[in-house]
């Protein structure tokens, strides 16, 4: 038993290095991570020798999908959200449910055979693009921010509908028995009850963060726990975990600026981004290393059709993704004259680029290994095997074909902003402007007396009063703009420099035994948050 548990951390350790390495890899050729780790999962697969492995979907479901929604609805703006909710719920809802009509006709038509049952839940398991793939490709080649917000927005509702869809044509085929208006009632209570169990438990979130006396290590260990919560508990009384944790996860977001400390704050950034880093890496590479096990589900006699029928769904997959888009845009520049829409004329360009960008990922792959075995008489589920082949496929070609693409796309299309926006740059300025004013008056005319008496607020009021001068001429129109831009960069340069003499000060401290090493790490810590700033003031 110890001997079968160190294998298996062992294992796990050896994976979270294989695959950091390879992500490093993919950084410096410039290609997103998922897509170099599913190749490099593929190329691995064929050696000869390696052991097949087998994605259980409950290690998806329950271990590695609960936190990165999670994560996903901690970095989307509200605000955006709200403001692009139509197109967004038109997304994640019709895109998904005409995308899986259109592969259920398709497959009932192509495939000797397959039931209309069996062509939803086909279309439910490939009809929602992955979101980790998303984000990771449009790292190197960016959309205008609107048309992210959007692309986020649909990412975090789509597999809720989805996996819901899923669900019942599941049960219909299992059961032969389904009815349409029963259906549609168990859809609405499944939205609504998940929906309300990831309130819930947002908050009592907030009570506790609010009344307790938590540190930052119990606001983060509560953190973590919360979405793990939130999907069993809506999973439990068969409810939808995703809206669950998603609605959930916006509600403490929303809580974070007021009940977290400073310390919370950036501790718990930089662990959860860590966390979902590695669990996204860790699927997409043993995504790439499931190819032997899967053709030989399928069997080498029956390959060349497989493959046939999965390129075929893949197409469809895609053109009517790309149609649902062009059809959107279209509507949306009619209906704009009798309502007020975000945006009245979004064109051909971005709905193109937000359709390419439908890259299928791990929900897809444990949704199509979730498909039992057996049907409850004891048959075999029919076509199991194909399914998972055509899903494996469609994975395959939209992340890596899409994928590869999408960035040559964008650069030939330059896609226009769906809004007239300040830049990012213009808006920090603006910010900071306000901010510092703030300081200065609360400085200046609230603490003159204490001024007056120490040294070290005299020099900050100084340097209060001369950094707010340079942000006000940064953000003129006139010739001292540049003056002032200049002085801003130099400044980032000398301090960079001082503290990077600071650090090999700080260094020396650690061979003298009369200083403990957790003052010198929190003094280092202080150097490392300083010169964050500095590089977030530059990018």
């Amino acid at each position: 038993m110890t001997g079968h548990l160190h294998n298996i951390i062992f294992l796990c350790l050896g994976l979270i290095v294989c695959v950091s390495l390879l992500t490093v890899a993919a950084q410096k050729a410039k290609i997103a991570y998922p897509i170099f780790l599913v190749l490099a999962g593929l190329c691995i697969s064929l050696i000869p020798g390696v052991p097949a492995i087998h994605l259980e979907p409950e290690l998806i479901f329950i271990v590695i999908l609960p936190p990165v929604l999670f994560d996903a609805a901690h970095e989307i703006s509200l605000k955006s959200l709200w403001k692009w909710r139509r197109i967004i719920s038109v997304m994640a809802l019709g895109y998904v449910l005409f995308t899986a009509t259109a592969v259920a006709f398709v497959s009932v038509w192509i495939i000797p055979g397959f039931t209309l049952s069996q062509g939803f839940l086909l279309g439910a398991i490939i009809s929602p693009p992955d979101a980790s793939a998303v984000m990771a490709v449009l790292k190197y080649s960016r959309l205008p921010k609107s048309t992210m917000a959007i692309l986020e927005g649909e990412s975090l509702l789509n597999d809720a509908t989805s996996l819901t869809l899923f669900r019942f044509a599941l049960v219909a085929i299992s059961t032969q028995h389904f009815i349409w208006h029963e259906a549609f009632t168990g859809f609405g209570l499944v939205v609504i009850s998940g929906i309300a169990i990831g309130l819930a438990f947002g908050g009592l979130s907030y009570a506790i963060y609010k009344w307790l006396p938590t540190d930052a290590n119990v606001d983060i260990a509560i953190s973590i726990a919360l979405p793990y919560l939130m999907y069993l508990s809506a999973e439990a009384v068969n409810s939808s975990g995703v809206l669950a944790v998603v609605s959930g996860g916006l509600l403490v977001a929303y809580q974070t600026h007021f009940v977290f400390s400073h310390k919370s704050r950036l501790k718990s950034a930089s662990l959860w981004s860590s966390i979902v880093f590695i669990l996204n890496a860790v699927v997409f590479f043993l995504i790439g290393l499931q190819l032997p096990e899967i053709i030989k589900a399928v069997g080498r006699s029956g390959l060349a059709m497989a493959t046939g029928y999965a390129l075929i769904i893949t197409f469809i997959v895609i053109l009517v993704r790309l149609l649902a888009g062009l059809f959107s845009s279209v509507f949306t520049t009619y209906i704009s004259r009798y309502i007020t829409v975000a945006a009245k004329r979004p064109g051909w360009r971005i709905p193109v680029l937000s359709s390419w960008a439908g890259m299928r990922g791990i929900v897809s792959l444990a949704s199509a290994s979730a498909i039992p075995l057996l049907l409850p008489d004891g048959q075999a589920f029919p076509h199991r095997n194909l399914i998972l082949f055509i899903t494996f496929m469609v994975i395959l070609v939209t992340l890596i074909g899409q994928g590869l693409s999408l960035p040559w796309m964008i650069r030939i299309l330059d896609p226009k902003p769906l809004e007239d926006l300040k830049s990012d740059h213009q808006q920090l300025l603006e910010i900071e402007l306000e901010l510092y004013q703030v300081a200065a008056e609360e400085l200046n005319f609230n603490h003159q007396q204490d001024i007056d008496k120490n040294v070290l607020l005299q020099y900050r009021g100084e340097y209060l009063k001369h950094k707010l001068q340079i942000l006000k001429d940064a953000n003129s129109d006139d010739g001292t703009r540049q003056k002032a831009m200049q002085r801003l960069e130099h400044f980032r340069e000398i301090m960079a420099k001082v503290i990077n003499r600071e650090r090999l000060q700080l260094h020396s401290f650690r061979k003298k035994t009369e200083y403990d090493d957790d003052i010198v790490a929190f003094v280092e810590h202080r150097l490392d948050l300083e010169e964050e700033q500095l590089q977030s003031d530059k990018e």
